[in-house]
């Protein structure tokens, strides 16, 4: 069975400032492959790098008439009705134009503590994000998120209630979490799309069938198991080599689509979903093989 798409990209995406010249963890890094092979993993200083890098690869990519499914580690949307109380719709995707028109973004850092204190600021109560990364107190950003209360939206998505493990998109710091990565991530994405017209479409909020450029939303710690470090390798480094690995076994084999399918209703209309989760929990198991099959026989480095 011929596989749907040409490139596979995933990407390690970070919600703070610039990490230098030498390539470190806890960065952004990304690795494309096709069946042939892999691309040895990049790394990207800052999200300035990291989206020019993109914007380009991609305007190759389908110049070249090569399709591409691109994976990014951050949710692509929030519990459900915060779309509707920041946007007035319950649309993803004008959420994102919303993240994209009011996020300051640069190589050192952006606004992002403020702007989530500014959100809280107009919902009832307290909440819901929280962990504020700055010196400044910022009056309606509490620092822990047991100071919460009565902002009247759901702590999680379905994704990561299926998904044991995974953090809320409402901490915007501390260890795992990913409120910084989803509120960049976002802004980023809603910007590619404006760079690049008509190219791109989102899943699971789209239809993706004939779409030049798929965005996909991907959770590494889901493949934790089947993670091996290479020498000097960095753990960022090699989960997206795994990643983009796993992602071409499953469409070379014909069994992508039915991941892409096999969304809950309510993820597919507002909240997005992790490619590779299975609706009643944990990696589904053609997603799971995959992983496993990638770490025990890696794609040649081209």
């Amino acid at each position: 069975m011929a596989a749907e798409f040409d490139t596979v990209l995933t990407i390690d995406w970070s919600g703070g400032g610039d990490r230098g010249l030498r390539p470190v963890k806890d960065a952004i890094w990304a690795c494309a492959g096709g069946q042939d092979g892999l691309e040895p993993p990049v790394y990207l200083r800052n999200r300035q790098v990291a989206s020019d890098w993109l914007t380009d690869r991609l305007r190759v990519e389908t110049g070249a008439g090569r399709r591409v499914l691109l994976g990014f580690d951050f949710p692509f949307g929030y519990p459900a009705g915060f779309a509707a109380v920041l946007t007035g719709r319950a649309d993803p995707l004008a959420l994102w134009d919303w993240f994209a028109a009011q996020l300051e973004d640069g190589p050192e850092g952006s606004n992002r503590f403020e702007l989530a204190d500014r959100i809280n600021a107009g919902l009832p109560g307290l909440g819901p994000f929280w962990f504020n990364g700055t010196a400044q107190d910022l009056p309606h950003l509490p620092r822990k998120g047991r100071d919460r209360q009565g902002h009247g939206l759901p702590e999680k998505r379905l994704a990561e209630r299926a998904a044991k493990g995974a953090f809320t998109c409402w901490q915007m710091g501390g260890a795992g979490a990913v409120g910084s990565q989803a509120m960049t991530g976002i802004a980023a994405l809603a910007r590619l799309r404006v760079a690049l017209p008509d190219l791109c479409r989102v899943w699971p909020f789209e239809v993706t069938d004939s779409a030049r450029v798929v965005l996909v939303e991907i959770w590494p710690s889901l493949a934790a198991g089947a993670l091996t470090l290479r020498k000097g390798e960095i753990k960022d480094a090699a989960q997206v080599r795994l990643m983009t690995d796993a992602l071409l076994h499953l469409d070379g084999a014909g069994q992508l689509r039915a991941l892409l399918e096999n969304v809950p209703a309510p993820a597919q209309r507002e909240e997005g979903w992790i490619l590779g989760l299975a609706p009643e929990g944990g990696a589904d198991a053609a997603f799971a093989d995959a992983c496993a099959r990638a770490a025990r026989q890696p794609r040649r480095m081209r």
